[in-house]
């Protein structure tokens, strides 16, 4: 069949928003190289710099298809810090091995998940006052587990989730595989397009996109393995993103939840339960927020009473920013993992800055804020 080809105002308006995020990473990531004196650019500290993402885009990762659905989950700092808190009580308290620890702190978003999910999709009691009440709720389960004490050291076994390394030679073996299948879903992507009939960027367009995003995923490697190595808990995002986006673009359970957020009238017409994918979503993300919950706890050594303050709103903040509409039926897992990036990026290069947390408070408010009137100024358009 003949190729259609788009021309390069319509390759650029298709993929604004992508355009746009990527712009905006790569202009903070350049302004403050400028003012640390190349300090944030220095290997070490990207790599730490990805490190420190890992949790928010983890949470990141599930809130954009509960915001899909036009819900929201406040709750996920408290809800984290308690799944962390789990696994550190009995480990530090108790004995538990690593294994049987995690497995119990899974367990337990897991089942917040469900009591989430039951107040929401069948008590019909809107998500906003369900999360808020839990963000509260567990706030406190936080203290009542933990007695109000900070519990660590935690076993080694636990520790390395958020703390060891891949070597280097076996990271930069995993770096090449990581290309070379991107290089392959792209080619074969547009083939499938060319084959279907859409029109497709012309073949020089196409080849210096796919060589530019190939470059980009090398070079993040290539810094990671300069410092000591891919993290466990990086190695652990890649299997979440690589999950979440199988599911929201390639079955029938991510179509659904796209269609509840666009219209659910309509959704629940066309024979959608919507009460039980939104059951199944809750669920879900509880099992993933208790993830993040472990790699924190884990890469702190130690349960404390404050884990996961403001994780909810800096999570809410990667997605919108990602692109992800707060009216719902829009939204990617890989526009989010973006957001969450240029969220660590802000927190990074202001405290390399020295600049007084006051003001960093501030400027990740207003960032939000602007995203969110971004969203609705296109959306009218």
């Amino acid at each position: 069949m003949e190729e259609k080809h788009l021309n390069l105002k319509e390759s650029i308006r298709n993929n604004t928003r992508q355009y746009t995020m990527i712009g905006a990473l790569a202009a903070i990531w350049i302004i403050f190289t400028f003012l640390t004196n190349n300090l944030f650019i220095d290997p070490r500290n990207l790599s730490n710099l990805f490190l420190q993402t890992v949790t928010i885009a983890i949470v990141a990762s599930g809130m954009t298809l509960i915001m899909v659905t036009g819900n929201i989950d406040l709750s996920v700092g408290s809800v984290a810090g308690f799944a962390g808190a789990v696994a550190a009580v009995l480990q530090v308290r108790y004995g538990w091995n690593a294994a049987s620890a995690v497995a119990a702190s899974l367990a337990t978003g897991l089942a917040i998940g469900a009591w989430h999910g039951f107040w929401v999709a069948y008590s019909k009691v809107p998500a906003f006052i369900v999360t808020l009440a839990s963000m509260m709720a567990f706030r406190g389960a936080i203290l009542g587990v933990t007695g109000g004490a900070t519990l660590s050291p935690l076993s080694e076994s636990l520790k390395m989730i958020g703390t060891n390394y891949v070597a280097p030679f076996p990271s930069a073996v995993f770096a090449v595989l990581c290309v070379a299948a991107y290089v392959g879903f792209a080619v074969r992507k547009r083939a499938r397009r060319v084959k279907y009939g859409f029109a497709v960027s012309k073949p020089g367009w196409a080849v210096l996109k796919i060589a530019s995003l190939s470059a980009a995923l090398g070079g993040i490697f290539l810094i990671m393995i300069m410092n000591e190595g891919i993290p466990y808990a990086v190695l652990l995002l890649f299997a979440v993103v690589l999950i979440f986006s199988f599911i929201s673009q390639n079955t029938v359970f991510g179509r659904r939840l796209y269609a509840i957020g666009g219209n659910a009238d309509a959704a629940r017409l066309s024979g959608i339960g919507i009460e039980k994918n939104l059951m199944r979503l809750f669920m879900l993300f509880g099992l993933l927020v208790a993830t993040a919950g472990i790699v924190m706890t884990a890469r702190l050594n130690a349960a404390t009473t404050s884990a996961g303050s403001n994780m909810e709103l800096d999570a809410i903040a990667a997605c919108v920013i990602g692109g992800t509409s707060l009216m719902g039926g829009e939204g990617t897992i890989i526009g989010a993992i973006i957001g969450a990036l240029i969220m660590s990026s802000l927190d990074n290069g202001m405290s390399l800055m020295n600049i007084d947390i006051t003001y960093q408070y501030i400027i990740k408010g207003l960032i939000l804020l602007l995203a969110v009137w971004v969203d609705i100024a296109t959306r009218k358009k």
